[in-house]
């Protein structure tokens, strides 16, 4: 049969009635950093397919050990029973995770954020507390696009026609630094935190908000500080903090525990993505004891489980992922290719097609300027992220703007070479804007 790119697949986050296949790619291999296409077209993976992979396409240690799981047992339920892989990865995970105890398994981001909110939930009503019952979270946060992660991670383009199924949430201001470390009204948002946190703790379980940056809300970094004093709010005024690491856990920012970085121990953590190199699903909740043992009583079971709940492949896949990472030493390339980055991000500081840059370990931000964008529109007929992803994909790039934000998220082990091609493209890039002014 024909690799042809259809119609009968539905696609995520797209327009289908702007769907033309002959456009899209059809992807049928991955070597190395590259994705490569029907036609035997190569493209550096900009975006880590979705910020999830770690050491690029055909890691041979990590998919040596998916086929020694596989050859060994390829699924069991976690439904009153146990599976070595899972037992194994509880452990490692428990090691590098300060203050958490216990571990909770799901497929996928969205999930492991419900399954924190259920737990706040109902940690309280365990207690004798069903009072405090809606969560806090902070605006241009994303969290996923299931029911819970919706409702704390409201984007209204995305969203608002799902707003009668979403529960009641409170958002906060949040704030974000620039390349230049420039932070915008950082004391005043922390006064409006404690101010509402103070109003409404009698009847809020929990905070929630991605631990370091919010990446889908524009790649915003949070400055040094920030969390920390939001995780000791939290604790003042008998909240809970869930902290989402899903995306900018295990290295995307620049340490394995973006939350031991930010001095901010939270009571429920979520990780996923790299914490399988992006080659199975696998997502984790963890919790502390206090937590844990509020569900002890017979009464207190919590109700929640799906079928491939620490799904053996995953789990013996992320093993090996993680000893890759001690092995490789892996977050002090990190480092490395991090002030590497930011080097070069500077180049483009001083540009008439970019307004704002922000950047902090393996991810950065360029918002393209109004002027940039208005040019694009006029001379192009184009909408900026479209014009963005035609021309990053006919240099062999494949990257997935965020409206006018360039947004860099390549595969965490990227050698030098095709990082220092994928910097180069954006430079392609902003130059052509720059002609267009």
């Amino acid at each position: 049969m024909a690799l042809t790119n259809n119609r009968h697949i539905w696609y995520p986050y797209t327009d289908m009635n702007q769907w033309d296949s002959s456009t899209h790619k059809v992807i049928t291999r991955g070597k190395g950093f590259h994705l490569i296409d029907s036609d035997g077209r190569q493209y550096l993976d900009g975006v880590a397919s979705m910020w999830c992979n770690v050491w690029g396409h055909g890691e041979k240690e990590i998919v040596r050990e998916m086929k020694n799981q596989i050859n060994t047992l390829q699924h069991s339920s976690l439904f009153g029973l146990a599976n070595k892989p899972s037992i194994e990865l509880s452990l490692e995970l428990l090691k590098l995770s300060k203050g958490m105890e216990h571990v909770f398994y799901s497929d996928n981001g969205s999930t492991a954020i419900e399954v924190a909110m259920k737990m706040a939930i109902q940690y309280y009503k365990n207690r004798g507390k069903p009072e405090k019952k809606h969560f806090v979270s902070l605006r241009h946060g994303y969290h996923g696009d299931t029911i819970g992660a919706m409702s704390v991670g409201y984007v209204p383009g995305y969203f608002s026609v799902y707003r009668p199924l979403l529960t009641k949430v409170t958002r906060l201001p949040s704030p974000t630094q620039n390349l230049s470390g420039c932070v915008s009204k950082l004391d005043e948002i922390l006064e409006e935190t404690e101010s509402y946190l103070k109003k409404i703790c009698p009847t809020t379980c929990a905070l929630v908000m991605e631990s370091g940056a919010q990446i889908a809300g524009g790649v915003r970094i949070f400055p040094q500080g920030y969390q920390k004093k939001i995780a000791e709010l939290s604790n003042r005024y008998g909240i809970l903090l869930i902290l989402d690491e899903i995306a900018t856990g295990f290295g995307r920012l620049g340490s394995m525990m973006e939350y031991l970085k930010q001095d901010s121990i939270p009571d429920i953590v979520c990780f996923g993505k790299s914490l399988t190199a992006g080659y199975t699903p696998l997502a984790v909740t963890l919790t502390n004891s206090e937590i844990f043992r509020s569900f002890l009583d017979r009464r207190a079971k919590f109700y929640h489980g799906h079928t491939f709940c620490g799904h053996p492949i995953g789990c013996a896949t992320a093993i090996a992922n993680l000893k890759l990472y001690r092995k490789r030493g892996l977050i002090k390339d990190i480092s490395l290719n991090s002030r590497y980055i930011r080097n070069k991000l500077y180049d483009f500081q001083n540009s008439p097609a970019v307004s704002n840059l922000r950047h902090k370990g393996m991810l950065a931000g360029l918002d393209i300027s109004r002027r940039g964008i208005n040019a694009i529109r006029k001379k192009t007929g184009e909408p900026v992220d479209s014009f963005i992803f035609k021309n990053a994909l006919n240099s062999g790039v494949y990257l997935r703007p965020l409206g006018k934000t360039i947004v860099l998220i390549p595969p965490l082990a990227i050698d030098r070479k095709n990082l220092e091609y994928l910097l180069n493209m954006v430079g392609f890039i902003i130059d052509k804007i720059e002609r267009l002014l």
